[in-house]
């Protein structure tokens, strides 16, 4: 689906910030389950938020096939894309990220594709990566990414452009971070508050950032505030196995280069 330019407003507080996610999430409980605001049905809905898709970016066909896993994520992974922290917060500059992003994957990486599934800019537009992700979600399924060393058959990953070592994202992109986690708690079955995670909670890198790592735990509850109804159990069937987070240490001398953030593939990894 293609969105509408959408105005967003300065940086409050963070606090602030997500709670205005929240209301700003659109959601509604009907019937004991989330629906968009204005739904008639009381039967279960996920809430998509307005996103652009691989055509709406001209994103360049995939180098290969890429797969598909019947078993949903476990786990829902932030990340920065260690880039400079832009003002421009226009919609063709988010576009142009995509496409900078897919170049850099293909071309340097020689991977098939992007390698994560979403990406978000600093003007909070939130689009498609890896090819046939949104199709993905919304039948439940996998796109196996290469975004996490060993993990990427369990973790969907989420691009957030800017580098978060030393400041927070911008309001507009936090908005749009808080309703894409909910949409893919909801659309997984996940429990927002073991769901999600960074990218250092699996390999030895800062990603995504010291400031939006600590950001985690209220980004958490925002999320499960947006989620909320006394009828579902969030989580009720994700089990943490051995192939759960590690947390191993961040390297002192991790590369300072764009769009490197860390381990995204590894010998456990199928994918490219």
């Amino acid at each position: 689906m293609t969105a509408m330019n959408s105005t967003h407003r300065p940086g409050p507080n963070r606090r602030t910030v997500l709670r205005g996610a929240v209301v700003a999430s659109g959601s509604a409980v009907l019937g004991g389950t989330f629906a968009p605001v204005g739904a008639t049905s009381a039967s279960a809905e996920v809430v998509e938020p307005s996103l652009y898709t691989r055509a709406d970016w001209r994103a360049r066909p995939p180098a290969g096939r890429v797969q598909i896993l019947a078993a949903r994520p476990r786990y829902v992974l932030v990340h920065h894309t260690a880039t400079a922290n832009s003002a421009d917060r226009s919609l063709d500059h988010a576009l142009a990220l995509s496409r900078a992003i897919q170049s850099f994957h293909m071309d340097s990486n020689g991977w098939l594709d992007t390698g994560q599934q979403l990406t978000i800019s600093r003007g909070g537009h939130v689009m498609e990566g890896r090819d046939r992700s949104l199709a993905a979600v919304r039948e439940g399924s996998h796109v196996l990414g290469a975004h996490v060393a060993n993990h990427n058959s369990t973790c969907i990953g989420i691009e957030n452009e800017g580098t978060y070592m030393t400041e927070g994202p911008t309001a507009a992109l936090t908005d749009s971070l808080v309703a894409t986690l909910a949409w893919l708690c909801g659309a997984y079955g996940l429990d927002p508050h073991t769901a999600i995670l960074g990218h250092r909670d699996f390999n030895a890198t800062a990603c995504p950032g010291y400031v939006l790592y600590a950001m985690l735990p209220e980004l958490r509850d925002a999320v499960a505030d947006v989620m909320r109804t006394p009828d579902v159990r969030l989580g009720a069937r994700r089990v943490p196995d051995d192939g759960g987070p590690t947390h191993p240490p961040v390297p002192e001398d991790e590369p300072d280069r764009a769009f490197y953030h860390g381990p995204a593939r590894g010998p456990d990894d199928l994918t490219r």
